[in-house]
């Protein structure tokens, strides 16, 4: 079983379909996937900030067994861990979401595999996962690449979190989520849970940028990570664009290795629009 998981709310949803999508269309296995979703609502923080749907959760468990049967889709509602461990906390109001949080959690689940790929919503696969997915991440307590800008601005080998392949086991041993959760509660981090789990890392393996390209896309990229990035023209300015934005990932990256997903996405983004 290939094992995964995704944090967030139901505004990204179409990062999971989408996610999801490459990962089958680019990986040939006939192994089962076990897609693990953390989600909540804590509205009361910010009406944006809904769970995820169960008609969202069953409709990704269907495209998940249209490419194999024995795939599972799993929504797992984490707000009592979320209100006993983070609310009211320093970084409640963290620079990103509170959603961000919630892969702290991984190690209080009950039932959560030992080896676990957590991703990003933004993420789309270029190449076949198994060329993550079989590292081996014995004596480590995860796996992850460099941050494409945190490498010059911070110190080299500063890692972006956005793709972590955990050795649950090891990081029980180390508890590395009980500090990291410690630091959420005590102190008011830049980076939240990034810097959380950083400061609590006892040993690391470092991947190579392909498994977590933050900014191009090669022929080598195992991963292309949508995250916002600098652009120099016409003017020096930050811009976000997700890979389901499909008409700027046309427009302003000029990408169409991924056209033949987008037009499941579309197709399977129509059906979900049409049933609700």
């Amino acid at each position: 079983m290939i094992n995964l998981l995704f944090c967030g709310n139901d505004k990204v949803f179409d990062g999971m379909l989408t996610t999801m999508l490459s990962i089958f269309e680019r990986t040939k296995t006939e192994e089962p996937f076990h897609v693990y979703i953390y989600t909540m609502d804590v509205s009361y923080l910010d009406p944006r900030y809904l769970a995820l749907t169960s008609e969202m959760g069953t409709f990704l468990d269907k495209v998940a067994k249209g490419y194999n049967k024995e795939n599972i889709v799993e929504v797992i509602d984490v707000f009592p861990y979320y209100k006993e461990e983070f609310s009211g906390s320093p970084n409640e109001g963290c620079y990103c979401s509170p959603y961000t949080l919630l892969r702290l959690f991984a190690d209080m689940v009950p039932n959560m595999p030992d080896k676990l790929l957590y991703l990003d919503c933004d993420l789309m696969f270029n190449r076949d996962i198994r060329l993550l997915w079989d590292i081996d991440v014995h004596g480590y307590e995860y796996a992850a690449a460099r941050d494409h800008y945190g490498k010059y601005l911070v110190k080299p080998n500063y890692i972006n979190a956005g793709v972590l392949l955990f050795n649950l086991a090891k990081m029980k041993e180390t508890h590395l989520l009980d500090k990291a959760r410690v630091l959420i509660k005590t102190k008011k981090l830049p980076f939240a849970d990034q810097s959380a789990i950083l400061r609590s890392t006892t040993k690391k393996k470092m991947l190579p940028q392909k498994y977590n390209d933050q900014k191009f896309l090669h022929k080598n990229t195992i991963i292309r990570h949508f995250s916002k990035r600098l652009f120099w023209l016409p003017y020096p300015h930050t811009a976000n664009i997700k890979q389901w934005k499909v008409d700027e990932v046309h427009k302003i990256f000029k990408y169409h290795q991924f056209d033949d997903i987008y037009d499941i996405y579309l197709k399977l983004k129509e059906e979900f629009n049409e049933k609700k």
